[in-house]
């Protein structure tokens, strides 16, 4: 006999089928496939949780008001990404584990194009207030030989853990990019990373206080590091014994990226001869690139 849960659910599956047969005629076939997985996944969480309208209308102005903040400097998309766990997620599928390759995380909404170049041992920091830190190491490939002119893309934020981009005055700071030597050193003063809340003055926050979760990043420094016939490795490394290890909101942090930030006393020679009044830290992070099987002949 049937009933009329039998109908009513008959009838979410025809429409579920329809719309999956709409995509039939789409000429390439990857987008085909992430669409009618997509519908198929949305649809059934519609009927799972037996989505209201007025939910799905909340939903609407949510995603709405996601745009509306989104600018040149802030992109509120990618920090929903980031809470849901969405791109880590996406960084785990494809950041096969390679070797002793160093691992991938988080992009971040705070990347900037064209940062400016400085020489091996120079500052990143600019007028970035913060402790200074001295970070260094090596960029290898999985067999342990250096990659001499790799380019190592490096950005923080401030000791009030704002980044440059998030100020009004244009300015930059925390971000600069340098080339490794001919044995795959590189080395830089930057600041010492703190912990941060990210941005929570919008629709991201709003969704992170209405379910009890905490905006606040584990003290990072970000590194995208790239050389020829090899994956481009987007990265962090956290400052071990910080707080937020456990809960960093967007689930960044890795075991084999936490590191020593070593705190040297006030008085301690620094590199480069440079002069510091106070304490200041160190850190060695040694880079392993894997090959990029795009290349390959």
């Amino acid at each position: 006999m049937t009933t009329r849960d039998d109908i009513q659910a008959n009838r979410e599956q025809q429409l579920v089928e329809r719309v999956i047969r709409s995509f039939g005629s789409c000429a390439d076939p990857r987008l085909r496939e992430l669409m009618v997985s997509l519908v198929g996944h949305l649809h059934a969480f519609i009927r799972e949780t037996r989505l209201t309208e007025r939910e799905w209308a909340a939903a609407i102005d949510f995603l709405t008001r996601c745009g509306h903040i989104t600018d040149d400097k802030r992109q509120e998309f990618i920090l929903l990404s980031d809470v849901l766990g969405a791109s880590m997620q996406t960084i785990t599928v494809n950041d096969h584990a390679k070797a002793d390759a160093t691992e991938a995380t988080v992009f971040g909404p705070f990347f900037v194009e064209n940062a400016p170049g400085i020489p091996l041992g120079g500052n990143i920091a600019g007028p970035a207030a913060g402790e200074p830190c001295w970070v260094e190491g090596r960029v290898t490939d999985t067999g342990g030989t250096p990659l001499a002119g790799a380019r190592v893309e490096v950005w923080e934020a401030d000791e009030d853990g704002l980044y440059d981009v998030q100020y009004d005055d244009d300015h930059t700071a925390g971000r600069a990019h340098l080339f490794t030597d001919e044995h795959g050193h590189y080395c830089f003063w930057g600041v010492t990373p703190t912990p941060y809340p990210i941005p929570h003055d919008g629709p991201v926050g709003q969704l992170l206080e209405h379910t009890g979760r905490s905006p606040m990043r584990a003290a990072h420094l970000h590194f995208m590091v790239s050389h020829p016939g090899h994956r481009t490795l987007v990265t962090h490394i956290f400052v071990r014994g910080g707080s937020h290890l456990d809960t960093d909101t967007v689930f960044g942090v890795k075991p084999s990226l936490v590191k020593d930030f070593q705190r040297q006393p006030a008085g301690t020679p620094a590199p480069g001869d440079r002069v510091i009044d106070g304490t200041w830290t160190r850190a060695r992070f040694d880079i392993v690139l894997t090959p990029d099987s795009s290349s390959a002949p």
